[in-house]
């Protein structure tokens, strides 16, 4: 049983009791149920309580035997820990939950919020950046938020010290989320602790994990998905080559979202994620009416796009320069022929019709965002 994009984009219908509340969360915490697989399951079930009696059969017939679906006493701890936070349930298809998610095929089924839900019904732009960001980088990040608040936009970013950081102090008053890589109720880094707590005052708290989930590592680049799906555009002020941030850019790409960056010198490493961005089709950005410029006209809708990765020359650059839609369809056509079956990384090159050391990459990439698996025998298939 792996996690699979196949599912329909329609969301299923929201839980109309408590019963049904409760059921949703069993299912979404069971073992190896993602947000696709959670779908596919409502879709083939009808609702949580039939997926989750199917559970057992579905992992049987996938090769996992003896699955237990999420025992009832660990959603039970889950509510009581929400409601000692006083965090709120957002269930997709609620009227409440962000209707910028909607249509992601990989939404999260659940949010815990704590604030101001009312922001979400507002424009929103995602401001990312370096943690070790530079003096110069937190005053633009900072003027760049201020500038954007002013100018009736929400901003949101992840909480993180340095550029969201910048971002949450300036724009306390006109609007913020943090999108948190744990529980809404867990904060991290702890420094930021007086932040959060004005955050749940004045703006808007989310994660879509359990209250009282320490962050992990694997929760960071989930979260990131969150932060682009919600805005309109992504600017990008600081990052290395190799960063969070550039996750955050890729997973705007790949939801039609616009990304933008500030430049920077061409020695300092912690421009050279933006530089690169900017280099591969990025609109630069020097204030926040160049933001506001690249927006889509008001009431244009944003075209959604399944989920993919893009960016396939960061780093380092391949031989053959790549835009950065032309990597994101390559991202996409591996991920189009994988699925739970391993298949053979030479059969794969040659369904392609690709060369080696274009597909190399690319699936380093995707490993290292925990999209593919590699098994013994140069086997590779879709992660759950």
């Amino acid at each position: 049983m792996t996690e699979d994009d196949t599912s329909s984009y329609h969301p299923p219908p929201p839980p109309t009791t408590e019963d049904d509340r409760f059921s949703w969360l069993r299912l979404l915490r069971s073992r190896r149920v993602g947000p696709a697989t959670f779908r596919r399951l409502l879709a083939e079930h009808g609702n949580a309580q039939s997926a989750l009696a199917a559970l057992p059969e579905v992992a049987r017939a996938a090769g996992v035997e003896d699955y237990q679906p999420c025992p009832p006493a660990v959603v039970e701890a889950e509510l009581n820990a929400a409601r000692a936070a006083n965090a709120r349930l957002l269930c997709l298809g609620d009227p409440d939950y962000p209707r910028q998610l909607i249509d992601l095929a990989d939404a999260p089924p659940v949010l815990w919020a704590l604030g101001d839900v009312a922001l979400l019904n507002r424009p929103v732009i995602a401001l990312v950046g370096a943690r070790n960001c530079s003096s110069l980088g937190t005053r633009m990040a900072r003027a760049l938020a201020h500038d954007l608040g002013k100018q009736g936009y929400v901003v949101v970013s992840g909480l993180a010290r340095g550029i969201d950081t910048a971002a949450h102090l300036a724009t306390l008053e006109t609007g913020t989320i943090a999108v948190m890589a744990g529980g809404v109720d867990v904060i991290y880094p702890a420094e930021n602790t007086h932040l959060a707590g004005d955050i749940a005052a004045r703006g808007l708290r989310l994660s879509e994990q359990p209250p009282r989930m320490t962050p992990q590592a694997r929760h960071f680049p989930r979260r990131n998905r969150i932060i682009s799906g919600l805005a309109q555009a992504v600017v990008v002020v600081e990052a290395a080559a190799k960063s969070g941030s550039l996750i955050t850019a890729r997973d705007a790409l790949d939801q039609g979202r616009e990304v933008l960056a500030v430049p920077g010198h061409p020695f300092d490493a912690r421009a050279a994620g933006c530089n690169m961005l900017i280099r591969d089709g990025a609109h630069l950005v020097r204030n926040a009416a160049d933001v506001i410029a690249a927006l889509p006209p008001q009431g244009e809708a944003t075209v959604q796009k399944p989920p993919a990765d893009l960016l396939a020359d960061l780093p380092p650059p391949p031989p053959q320069r790549r835009s950065l839609r032309e990597s994101a369809a390559l991202h996409q056509k591996v991920l189009d022929r994988l699925g739970p079956s391993p298949l053979a990384e030479d059969q794969l090159i040659r369904d392609l019709a690709a060369t080696p050391g274009e597909v190399g990459p690319v699936l380093v990439d995707l490993e290292l965002d925990g999209k593919i698996n590699r098994q013994a025998g140069g086997l590779l298939s879709r992660a759950g």
